[in-house]
């Protein structure tokens, strides 16, 4: 039996935009985020952006989350979420979603939304699993490919429900 995979997670910084780029293009081919956008949200003190890295290579960046919660804010809307092919499977999009979860609850948040790709049923899985529940149909929110985004919903847990096993440590 193979040891489990663990990463750490630390706040997105300007120094990591290549990096999300980098997976954001080659993940989101078609409808990637422009490097601007990106890093206005980088940028926005309204927003929480975590990376995910290998403990032994902080340089090597497999994934990354955003969060848009302003402090005080009821609601919190998780913006993005790609993990790299390599690090698929091993629960490190689970450990950035509770990231992003905790750090909403911290801001004040007790609703979170986020849109996900009426085709992609392992998000929506995953998603599901974390307590999110489909609220509603954006049609062709997904452009060009021209595909439908559910929009899902999650009442925030207490913390004592939300604490599972992880797979990530994260970094102050």
């Amino acid at each position: 039996m193979t040891a489990p995979m663990t990463w750490q997670l630390r706040r997105a910084r300007e120094a990591d935009l290549e990096a999300i780029m980098h997976l954001e293009t080659s993940i989101f081919e078609n409808d990637a985020w422009s490097e601007a956008m990106m890093a206005r949200d980088l940028g926005d003190a309204a927003c929480y952006y975590l990376v995910a890295f290998p403990p032994d290579d902080p340089t090597n960046v497999v994934a990354y989350a955003g969060l848009l919660a302003p402090r005080g804010a009821r609601e919190g809307d998780i913006q993005t979420i790609a993990v790299a092919d390599s690090a698929r499977g091993h629960g490190l999009g689970r450990s950035l979603m509770q990231a992003l979860i905790s750090e909403a609850r911290k801001r004040g948040a007790r609703l979170v939304f986020l849109e996900v790709r009426a085709d992609n049923p392992g998000a929506q899985r995953v998603y599901d699993r974390l307590g999110f529940t489909p609220v509603g149909v954006r049609r062709g929110y997904y452009q060009p490919d021209n595909i439908d985004a559910i929009v899902m919903r999650l009442n925030i847990p207490e913390l004592e429900s939300m604490l599972t096993t992880s797979t990530a440590t994260v970094l102050s």
